[in-house]
């Protein structure tokens, strides 16, 4: 059986890490990315596969219904949601169209076209969805002289992984996995385009990023985040989370009683 890869942001860092692991391992695949001139190289670099390429700017309404047509009608065994923009700056000096821009590319295209695709995985019984998110999901409850304010991108990564884990259980018995990707600092051009230099900080390559997410698939985990060697202290976060919502009463707590 063929397989077929489609991924979001493949012109750059870990979707082109993807994109070039799954040719080498034979899949034919859909690279999606803003920079046509991009696209073409990969697809002349990579006879030996049938690579499609889709021109798409994934912050645009347009740009997410050409892709999620793709993955509603082409019989993918992967998708991989990877496309990003960050914007880091506190909510209050985030630019309205910036802030749209970053909601669009990492929590509404990811959404659609995940839609679009698990409909047909579930009917032919096999597939996969990675969405690549990253750990700073996790940081929301870091004091400001820890973490750098970008509440916005935090948030949005938070989707992808509250999105992910509810999915994988939605789909359970049906032949298809659902991985949400979370990786630490990665040395791409990511932080780059940003204007941050990062040069001085330890990173992990892509292909380890990519490494880790196909391993992840194979294991079975919905939450993958390569640079974690103590994968018990997630299992707390998570615990501790469906404690707290199994917790909830319909009586007032009492601490917001008044006397």
């Amino acid at each position: 059986m063929s397989k077929l890869a489609l991924v979001t942001g493949a012109t750059s860092g870990i979707g082109r890490a993807f994109a070039e692991r799954l040719a080498a391992d034979g899949h034919d695949l859909v690279v999606v990315g803003r920079r046509r001139d991009r696209l073409d190289a990969f697809a002349a670099a990579h006879p030996e596969v049938d690579v499609r390429t889709v021109p798409a700017d994934l912050s645009t309404d347009d740009g997410i219904d050409t892709v999620a047509r793709v993955c509603a009608t082409e019989p993918l065994t992967l998708l991989v949601n990877n496309a990003g923009v960050a914007h880091y700056m506190p909510l209050a000096d985030l630019p309205a169209d910036k802030a749209r821009e970053l909601v669009s590319v990492k929590v509404l295209a990811p959404t659609l076209t995940t839609r679009a695709a698990v409909a047909g995985m579930c009917e032919r019984g096999h597939g996969a969805v990675v969405n690549v998110a990253g750990m700073i999901a996790f940081s929301g409850p870091a004091p400001h002289s820890q973490m750098p304010r970008r509440a916005v991108y935090a948030g949005a990564l938070a989707h992808l992984v509250a999105l992910s884990q509810t999915l994988s259980a939605e789909l359970e018995g049906t032949g298809v996995r659902i991985e949400v990707l979370c990786p630490g600092v990665v040395a791409t051009e990511f932080h780059e385009r940003q204007g941050l230099d990062l040069s001085a900080v330890p990173r992990m390559s892509a292909d380890d990023v990519v490494t880790a997410a196909l391993r992840g698939l194979e294991l079975g985990e919905v939450v993958c985040a390569p640079g974690v060697e103590d994968t018990s202290l997630l299992d707390a976060v998570f615990a501790a989370g469906l404690a707290a919502f199994g917790a909830q009463s319909p009586g007032l707590a009492t601490r917001y009683r008044t006397g």
